[in-house]
Formats: C-alpha cells, structure tokens, sequence
C-alpha cells in the first residue's frame, strides 16, 4: 500500500510529503501502542480499548481500504457560500461536491455546533474523509432523500489482507452474515454504526447508506472523547480513531485543506469517483474469465514406409492425398460487461418548478411573515413529481432567516410534488431580499420570490403623567417626560421616534429659544432622532431644561406609522417668600 501511495505522488509530491512529515510527529503519540490512549482504535492483536462515547468499536471502517487519489496542487478559488445566492466560479473538478451531499455535510456542522459546541467541528472536514472513503457517496449518486443508488460497500473484513470482523448485524446493513463490510458513504462497519449511527434528516431510520445520516454519525464520531477539531493534537486524534493509518491522515488532511480554499455545488450525479485506492487493485471482485473450448487436434501425418526421405530401397509409394488441416477454434474474445444504468429517480423527471400558493410577502421587522413560500415540482407535462427536494435560499441584504435562524432549507415534495418552506421570519433590517427555490441535484431554473420588511409602527401615543412639566428660567425640569406608544391597542417596542421642540402647532419648525435638550458636549439641541420604543411600548426622553425665556413651549414626539404627540412645557419664573424681620432686643 505504501508502494501504491508513492506511485500517487506523482501529482504533489513535494506537498504531500511534507505535510505526512509534519502529521508523523504529532500523530505518534495517537498511535496504537502509545502509553495513555489509543482512542478506541484496533490494536495490532485486534483487541480493542473502550471509548468514552461508545463501545469498543476498533475504529469506524475497520481500516479498510479507502481512495488514495491526492487534490491537485492548485487549489480552486475560494466560493461564496450557498446561503449568499451569489455565483460561484466553477474551479478544478475535484473542488465539485454533488448538492445533496454538500448539504447533508453542512447540515451535520450546523447541528454539531449545537450539540457538540466546543468540537468545532468543520463541514469540509466531513467532506474531506467522505471523499476518500467513498468519492462523495460515488459522484453522489443518490436519491431525493440522500440514500445512495445501491449500496456502497467494502471488502468483507475476513482478516484476508483486511482486519477479522465477523459478522455482527446479520448482513442487515451489509447483505453479509458470514462477515461485517464498511457500509455507504462514510463506509462505517456495522458494529460501529450500531451505537453511532444518527437521524440525520428526520426520517426515524438511521441508514448508514443515506448521505444525511451518515455524515451526522461521522461529525459524532469524530467529536467523541472531548476532541476539538481546532487544535493539531484533536484533529489528528479523530481522523486517526477514523482510520488508523499515518497516510490515511496525511491524505485526509490535504484534501481538508483543498476544500477549506473554496468548493462549490455540483449537480447530484455528476460528480467523478477517484481512481486508486490503497489496497491497490487486491480484494476486488472480477468476472471470471469465459471458458475455453476444447482445442481439436488435427490429424497426424501418415508415415512413410519408403520413398522420399526414408532411407528405403524398393518402389516408393504413392504419396497420399494432402487433407487439409482443421483451423483451431479461437476463443470468442470477451465483452466488458455493460454497466447497468442507473435507475430513474423522481429528480431526473423534472422539468421545472411552478410558484404555488403565495401571495406578497410582508412583514413587520421582528414579526413572522404570515404567507407562505411554496412551489410544486412538475414534469414537462405539468404532472406533479413527489419526493424531490427542493432548497429555499434566503438572499439580499438582510437578516430575515427561515424558523430555526437558518437562510437554507431543504424540503422534499409531498404526494402532490408540493414542497413548502419554513415559516419567514423578519430581522430588524428593513427593505426587499428574496427567497429562491431550487431542485437539488438538478439544473431546472429557481423560482424567485420578492419579500418585503417594513419598519415597526405606532399609530398612537400617550403620556404616562397628566402633569405638565414646568421650570423655572435657566434651570432644569424635574420629571423627565415618558410615553407609551402602541399599534392597534398592542404595544409598540422597538419603534423609532424623533423629539423636536417646535415653535407652534401650526409651526413645526425647530424653536430656537425656551427649553432644550443637551448633547453629549453638553451643548444645547433641540431635535433629537435615532430614538427607539422599549420592549413595553415606553419611551423616556432625556432631561429638559430651560434658557432665560419664560412662557409656553411645545415638545412634539413622532414615530414611524404617524403617531404623534405633542406635549406643554411651561417656564415661569418662581414666587420668592422674603422671611420676617427679627423684633429688636428693645
């Protein structure tokens, strides 16, 4: 196998030896053997330690054979995110990763940061070893709900080359009950799946040959034990508890590397399926060779007794008549056998989706929308086409999300080919973005639609004191002046407003004269904006005070939606109480 893994170095060398030196050392001390841990992984005897999260499982695959093709040297340019809507630019094929297992990956990252927070777990680490271990489920062949089309397989593990695992599931996941087989995408061995394995996409079922569960199973395995995937000694443990090899985790960690510099979603199906592996041709099934029909021999000179070239001396012989010599049968030359074609799934019978159902979407910042966002997956015909996923994709400038906090969603079609988005959520950014809906793994043109998020309203204000404040001359109101405002009889919160002081009902101008409020310098202003409602409706308005000029003034509070209030101020100077005079000692 090492043999094998230098002949691939032709693409790389220098890059791949390096980075296999620099793993060595730090991956000695994960090795089995290595006082203090070897993290669950089969011993050279084929025992096993205990993990803390599971059994003792020797590893996830049983260190069985992997794909040991290397990324190219250039590395693709780095790709917005999905959740952007922005165009990728197309890089080396191999940064390609079909739709449905990109985003199975990006699934198990977003529920491993809930979960497992100080993991930190990568997508593209995920990415990395699903490549090796099986070209991305093989090019991502798989349906509408993430099952591969047939199973994927490895050698049975009968200690033949490979580790001695008999079999432990009764050939449920593998079809085999002599021996276990590293089974689907993330090729787990049965008897690690068996407490490992994950739902991934909320069907009930955990199938190790669905992409979705799979790669949650895989970002559980990796995260057990307390590893962080952010620090060296961590990654290096897990990829190892993997599979237990040095080029495994050289190999592993150089195409982690490529996809962190950029990848990009490929139609599902159309991705390629690397070309060497580390059991270098040994263990694979081949046709038998066709029998070779009998060869019939021809028939034997007759000799001659006397004549030409035999020494005799009497009369020669007649020569006899010359037969002809039967040709020899050939062999019928084989044929490579036709590769089946892949079975039709509903994705390949679609031909455009048809926007259903929705109206125009509006909501109020904070609020959910009430519309929904829908589409329905037709065939050329207008037939309905059932379970088929379809990808809702929030864009723009903003931050509305999908119920959950997401900006993707995923939705397989119903029986009647509708598939219907999570529930709009509105963010605190007002304007228009769009949600765009897509078949996953199929080139058909999205639906767009426009969404709108308008600024919270108050259509009415009130004071919370009937008191009128008042100050004298040159001095400072003792209440600050406090409203509520609300919209339809509800509260309002998080509403702006503005305060300005006016110089009449008629003149909403700013007065340049009587009360005041003051600025961070302490200088006198008499509009302020940029002011914003509690949670409760209220609004307190920072201290007022008062120059020289006495008389009435009016404060004039406004909010989005047209609520307006206007409130007196009064500056009036003090009455003075002289005090009596003392009587005279006399």
């Amino acid at each position: 196998m090492a043999a094998h893994f230098g002949r691939r170095l032709r693409k790389g060398a220098a890059t791949t030896a390096v980075a296999a030196a620099a793993v060595a050392a730090l991956s000695a001390s994960q090795a089995p053997g290595a006082a203090g841990e070897d993290h669950g992984r089969q011993t050279a005897a084929g025992a096993t330690a205990p993990a803390p999260d599971g059994p003792a499982d020797g590893n996830a695959t049983g260190n069985s054979p992997y794909y040991t093709d290397l990324p190219p040297l250039k590395s693709p340019d780095p790709s917005p995110s999905a959740s952007t809507g922005t165009s990728v630019a197309r890089g080396d094929a191999e940064a390609g990763i079909p739709a449905t297992v990109l985003d199975a990956y990006k699934k198990a990252e977003a529920e491993l940061r809930s979960a497992k927070p100080g993991c930190n777990l990568p997508w593209q680490l995920l990415a990395a070893i699903g490549n090796v271990e099986s070209g991305q489920a093989r090019g991502g062949r798989v349906d509408a709900d993430g099952t591969t089309v047939g199973r994927i397989l490895g050698p049975q593990l009968d200690g033949n080359g490979f580790a001695l695992i008999p079999d432990t599931d009764n050939g449920a996941y593998d079809g085999n009950s002599t021996y276990d087989q590293a089974v689907g995408p993330m090729q787990f061995i049965p008897s690690t799946w068996a407490w490992a394995g994950r739902d991934g996409n909320g069907d009930g079922a955990k199938d190790p040959n669905n992409v979705y569960d799979a790669a949650l199973a895989a970002g559980h395995y990796l995260c057990r034990n307390g590893w962080d995937m952010s620090t060296d000694s961590g990654l290096h443990s897990a990829i190892l508890s993997y599979n237990n090899s040095q080029e495994y985790l050289a190999l592993v960690l150089n195409w982690l590397e490529y996809y962190r510099k950029g990848s990009h979603s490929i139609p599902d199906g159309t991705g390629g399926v690397p070309e060497h592996r580390s059991d270098d041709g040994s263990h694979r099934t081949s046709s038998p060779s066709p029998s070779h029909p009998p060869t019939t021999k021809p028939h034997p000179k007759p000799h001659k007794p006397g004549g030409d070239g035999d020494g005799g001396h009497g009369t020669p012989s007649p020569k006899p008549p010359k037969h002809p010599q039967p040709p020899t049968p050939q062999p019928p030359t084989p044929r490579p056998p036709t590769p089946p074609s892949p079975p039709q799934t509903p994705t390949d019978l679609v031909d455009h989706l048809q926007g259903v159902g929705t109206g125009k979407l509006t909501a109020t910042a904070g609020d959910a929308f009430t519309e929904p966002v829908g589409v329905r997956a037709e065939t050329k015909v207008g037939k309905s086409v059932a379970k088929v996923r379809i990808r809702f994709t929030i864009t723009g400038d903003t931050d509305a999300t999908f119920a959950g906090g997401e900006t993707v969603a995923t939705v397989a079609t119903d029986a009647k080919g509708l598939a219907t988005a999570p529930a709009l959520q509105a963010g605190e950014k007002t304007g228009d973005f769009k949600v765009t809906a897509a078949v996953v793994g199929r080139s058909v043109k999205g639906v767009d639609f426009t969404a709108t998020v308008t600024a919270r309203a108050a259509d009415t204000l009130d004071r919370t004191s009937d008191t009128t404040p008042t100050c004298t001359p040159g001095g400072e109101f003792a209440d600050q002046v406090q409203v509520k405002a609300t919209y339809k009889g509800a509260v309002a919160g998080k509403v702006a407003a503005t305060a300005t002081l006016i110089k009449s009902d008629t003149d909403a101008t700013e007065n340049d004269k009587g009360p005041y409020f003051k600025d961070a310098d302490g200088k006198p202003v008499r509009t302020l904006t940029g002011l914003q409602t509690d949670a409760k409706g209220l609004l307190t308005l920072p201290k007022l005070y008062a120059d020289d000029t006495t008389g009435t003034f009016l404060l004039r509070i406004t909010t989005t939606g047209g609520a307006t209030l206007t409130v007196e101020l009064k500056v009036a100077a003090g009455t003075t109480t002289s005090p009596a005079p003392s009587e005279s000692a006399s």
